[in-house]
Order: structure tokens, then C-alpha cells, then sequence
């Protein structure tokens, strides 16, 4: 699975890498050592591919009840099968820009973790060792990613009833989510964990954007032009940003 990810390369380098620019100019992107679920973090979606977007990680699906459960990791395998994916595998598809993400290796007594938003903060357990998945020169990609726009319910009350008010409850608007795809692992990442994230060829990302059929974008990326090497259980802590964190154990 993809739980946790790193995306502190340079904006100006971000914007372009994918040929497209941060939508609000006032608010730049700020280093990400551990992006985590929960958090508002940079896509591009096939709504607007010129445009790097804010969106929460934690997918919520539009006809959910309420917004929370939020899922973060979507399986490639059955992605175009599963209520809470298929429709936005159909027709909202993004880009999920990264430089590296994290997995963690169990050891004795450790605890594997589940696929929701909430499991992430059970990574504190200090059970497992985590790793760091990037490219050698930590260069930029896009992990393949599914996006949904939830509204809450509005319910006409009273009086309100008859002269139009609206009552929801929530000034928030429209809530914006994501989530990774994942696949099988390459025989790298294969060591650390039996799921990674879709890491997409540079030449096929628009293809995961625009295809009708995209599962062909869907396969596990080459190992031998990626690096995993262990670092500090700080990043345990999703409350924990910093540099040293990608660090490699040791150095």
C-alpha cells in the first residue's frame, strides 16, 4: 500500500516536470517530508491538467453519507469493480506528483496496517521498520490516483421550506478527495511490502488522464531504476515534517 510520501522538490521544478501550474498563485507549495492521509496535498486532474490542484488524501466517495472513512489506497485490480471507485476510475482520474514514498517493513510483533485514512496514525506502534522507495536523484512522478467531489446533503427546514433557505449544517462547500492506486510490487519494493503505489511511465501519464481504457498503465514500475533504504521511525509520527526524514538510517 501507499501510506505515507515525500514531494519536496522545488515548485518551480514541479510546475515543470508536468507542464502545469500551482492554481493558487497566493498560497505556494510547501516541502513535504511526510505527506499523510488527511492532508491537503497537490494533484492534477483530468478536469484540468494544467493545473496542480489541492485536494484531500483520503478518497470520499460522492454518494457517501457523510465525508469521514476516507479511503487512501485504491487496488488496480479491481478499481473498475468496487461502488467507492468505480465511477471515479470511469471519469476522475489524477495524477498524484510525489518524490518518494514510504513502506514499512514488519518485524516481530509488528501489526500490518489497513487501507483506511484513520489507519495510518497505528504506524506510531514503533513495530515496523520504514523504507523510503525513490529514484536515485529523487526526481519527480506521478503515482497513478483516483479523485471524487462530495457535497453534503442540504435539507429544507421550517419556514425555510417556502422561501428557499437552505440548511446543511456545513460552510465548507464541496470537499475534494483522492486516492492512490496500488498494484502488485516490483521485485524492489516486494522486499518491504506486498502492495506499491502505481508509479506511471512519464510518456503514459496522460494516457492514465484521457484513455478510455488505461489498465495498461496499471503495472508495477521497474525496480531497477528505483532505490529503498531505511530511515528513522520519526516518521512514524504523521505530525513529524522535516528533512531529516529522508534521510538514510545511519548517515
Amino acid at each position: 500500500m501507499c501510506g505515507r510520501y515525500t514531494l519536496f522538490v522545488d515548485q518551480e521544478e514541479l510546475e515543470d516536470r508536468f507542464d502545469a501550474r500551482v492554481a493558487d498563485s497566493a498560497a505556494p507549495l510547501e516541502p513535504r517530508y511526510n505527506a499523510a492521509p488527511g492532508q491537503k496535498l497537490p494533484v492534477i486532474t483530468d478536469e484540468d491538467a494544467d493545473e496542480i490542484r489541492r485536494l484531500e488524501w483520503g478518497l470520499v466517495p460522492s454518494w457517501a453519507d457523510d465525508d469521514s472513512g476516507g479511503l487512501i489506497n485504491a487496488r488496480a485490480e479491481t478499481i473498475d469493480e468496487k461502488p467507492s471507485f468505480r465511477a471515479a476510475y470511469e471519469s476522475r482520474r489524477c495524477l498524484v506528483p510525489a518524490d518518494g514514498f514510504y513502506e514499512w517493513v514488519e518485524t516481530d510483533g509488528g501489526e500490518r496496517i489497513g487501507e483506511s485514512r484513520s489507519s495510518s496514525d497505528r504506524r506510531s506502534d514503533g513495530g515496523n521498520q520504514p523504507y523510503r522507495v525513490a529514484f536515485e536523484d529523487d526526481r519527480p512522478f506521478a503515482m497513478a490516483g483516483l479523485w471524487e467531489r462530495w457535497e453534503p446533503e442540504t435539507t429544507q427546514t421550517g419556514l425555510d421550506a417556502f422561501g428557499g433557505g437552505l440548511e446543511d449544517g456545513s460552510d465548507d462547500g464541496p470537499l475534494e478527495t483522492f486516492t492512490i492506486v496500488t498494484t502488485e510490487p516490483n521485485e524492489l519494493v516486494a522486499e518491504l511490502h506486498h502492495r506499491m503505489a502505481v508509479v506511471l511511465e512519464p510518456g503514459r501519464e496522460r494516457e492514465w488522464l484521457t484513455a478510455d481504457d488505461p489498465r495498461g498503465c496499471l503495472e508495477p514500475y521497474p525496480a531497477d531504476e528505483l532505490r529503498a533504504y531505511p530511515v528513522s521511525t520519526a516518521v512514524n509520527d504523521p505530525g513529524t515534517d522535516e528533512p531529516s526524514l529522508v534521510e538514510p538510517l545511519g548517515a
